[in-house]
């Protein structure tokens, strides 16, 4: 009988991680999913490769205090009555969606792999702080964490296989994750880019429909993979999309967002652009943004051990 794993997928870039092992584990092992609630994205994605349930989760990088305490509790109460007695292995995708569920599974005797975030680099996350005691491996993307949690485990970024060929569209790819970017979405209209594809996240598309009716513009796309694939050169933030760009071996500018106060700074956001070799804007300006979509074309994109293959074998062979 093969194994049964679950995978707790926290949404945006954790969900990547999730994706990128479910492609190396398909057919070794019994794969089911836990997402966010509402998360559909996420289920779309990860339900070709088992069953996908919804649990809550308590903050997002715009969640208050308040709102978080409240999230959390009702997170823990969701998870406690889920029952994990039926998976041989519990892994976490480092969000703290994966706190509630990963904790209870461990009360039930279920091992846990936790996985750090690809963006830690000056500090680790509060969810690698607090499941490290309970998880049998924490699994590092970058030697530089192992700096920051002793006794974790370097196994390389967990990059997905492509899923269509790369081509190039001649178009640029603008995008600000799951909640989106406005900022930079607004100053990108100012410019004088003409072939561009843009997706929104959660901030409203209608205004950059009308006043860019040439452009190509969305909320969000299942099939994001295509867009990346053919993109000339993407813009984005440092999220799960900057990985995947080395495997579509894209040109890439990252625009750090000062309005995600709960997330990652300014320091770990140049430290992941210089490890990808992608151009780097703090500054958000006009002149600042071409200047950089111009330079990222001259970059060469690195090569990176295959961090999911690695550790799907530790996991099949555990």
């Amino acid at each position: 009988m093969r194994r049964r794993v679950l995978l707790l997928a926290g949404g945006g870039g954790h969900s990547g991680y999730a994706f990128a092992l479910a492609q190396r584990l398909k057919g070794q092992v019994e794969m089911d999913f836990l997402v966010p609630a509402g998360d559909m994205l996420s289920q779309a994605r990860l339900k070709p490769f088992g069953q996908v349930s919804f649990l809550s989760k308590a903050r997002t990088a715009d969640t208050s205090l308040p709102m978080f305490a409240a999230n959390l509790v009702r997170a823990f109460g969701q998870a406690f009555f889920r029952g994990y007695r039926g998976y041989d292995l519990v892994v976490s995708t480092g969000s703290n969606f994966c706190i509630p569920p990963g904790m209870s599974a461990r009360l039930e005797g279920v091992e846990l792999i936790n996985i750090e975030s690809s963006v830690r680099f000056t500090r680790p996350s509060k969810t690698a702080q607090l499941l490290k005691p309970f998880a049998w491996y924490t699994v590092l993307q970058w030697p530089e964490q192992e700096k920051h949690l002793p006794g974790g485990t370097y196994f390389g970024p967990l990059l997905p296989r492509p899923v269509v060929h790369p081509w190039n569209g001649g178009y640029v790819l603008i995008t600000g994750g799951t909640l989106g970017h406005r900022r930079l979405f607004d100053l990108a209209s100012e410019c004088d880019l003409h072939d561009v594809v843009l997706q929104t996240g959660r901030v409203d598309p209608a205004p950059f429909r009308r006043s860019h009716p040439e452009w190509r513009v969305s909320a969000s796309s299942p099939a994001f993979h295509e867009l990346l694939a053919g993109a000339d050169v993407v813009v984005t933030h440092f999220g799960y999309t900057a990985l995947e760009t080395l495997i579509y071996r894209k040109p890439t500018v990252l625009v750090l967002n000062p309005e995600w106060k709960l997330t990652v700074g300014r320091e770990d956001a140049r430290l992941l652009a210089e490890k990808i070799n992608a151009e780097f804007i703090w500054d958000l300006t006009k002149e600042n943004l071409l200047r950089a979509i111009a330079r990222s074309r001259d970059k060469a994109v690195p090569v990176f051990p295959d961090g999911a293959e690695r550790l799907s074998r530790r996991i099949v062979s555990m």
